[in-house]
């Protein structure tokens, strides 16, 4: 009995290899060579103008005080960026807890800090002492057990730390919140059906997917604390001016609330 023959294609024929052809691009290479050009050219303006006076920025640029400001800078942003995520992950978790109470209270601290101007709360953090001389903890509305005063309690840098901190975590919260919820919610599901512990499947199944979305809106709001610092040297603004923002910020919060709800029909 003999076995019917198979048909072979040509390039898979004994001793001979499949030869790869690379995709054609033509307009690849004039296309980066124009924008060669254009960035040679804002370069040539920015060097080439003496208006810029690069002289003078030399001189300034390594100065004790400017070296001083750029490590305050970076202290500032540290200390804001892990507080603010710190304590921003632990409101994502109470935003998303079926404790309509923890549920409440995230969604309110949110709502606040993202409405009012950093600008703002620098200012009442700087100015603690002159809006409260003494601290008091009792009963609300009733007697103080005792109390304390906030002239040393909080100086300059303390100020400034927990302006950012405190309004970073609002953004963070929501960050972290949007990496939760772009996990799939079978994954939630697999964890528990394996019987692994609620911190557990938090930490090694849940939030390593959820960083891929995280990652980048972080990285976004760490270059924005970078520059944000710079309001921390500016400390006056107008209190109407805030009621302002307060206002426009809750129309656009409301209107995100009814947009994910939307777009989250469906989902557990």
């Amino acid at each position: 009995m003999t076995l019917p023959e198979v048909w072979v294609p040509p390039h898979q024929e004994a001793g001979r290899s499949l030869e790869v052809v690379t995709a054609r691009r033509p307009l690849g290479w004039p296309a980066a060579a124009c924008v060669l050009v254009v960035l040679a050219m804002v370069a040539s303006a920015l060097v080439t103008n003496p208006a810029w006076e690069w002289d003078v920025v030399g001189q300034y640029l390594f100065a004790p005080s400017v070296v001083r400001s750029v490590l305050l800078t970076l202290e500032l942003t540290a200390l804001g960026i892990v507080l603010g995520f710190a304590l921003g992950t632990v409101l994502a978790l109470m935003r998303l807890s079926r404790n309509r109470r923890l549920s409440s209270v995230a969604w309110g601290y949110v709502w606040l800090f993202r409405s009012v101007p950093l600008i703002l709360q620098l200012l009442f953090w700087y100015n603690l002492a002159l809006l409260y001389p003494r601290l008091s903890v009792g009963v609300p509305f009733g007697p103080a057990f005792f109390d304390f005063g906030t002239m040393d309690l909080i100086g300059p840098l303390t100020a400034a730390v927990l302006g950012l901190a405190l309004h970073q975590a609002a953004y963070a919260a929501e960050i972290v919140r949007g990496g939760l919820l772009s996990v799939d919610h079978g994954q939630r599901e697999a964890a528990a059906a394996l019987g692994l512990p609620p911190a557990r499947r938090l930490f090694r199944i849940i939030l390593p997917q959820a960083m891929r979305t995280i990652v980048p809106n972080a990285g976004n709001e760490i270059i924005g604390l970078v520059k944000g610092t710079s309001v921390v040297y500016i400390m006056a603004l107008l209190l109407v001016a805030a009621i302002w923002y307060l206002v426009l910020t809750t129309f656009l919060s409301i209107a995100q609330h009814y947009v994910e709800r939307y777009y989250g029909r469906g989902r557990a």
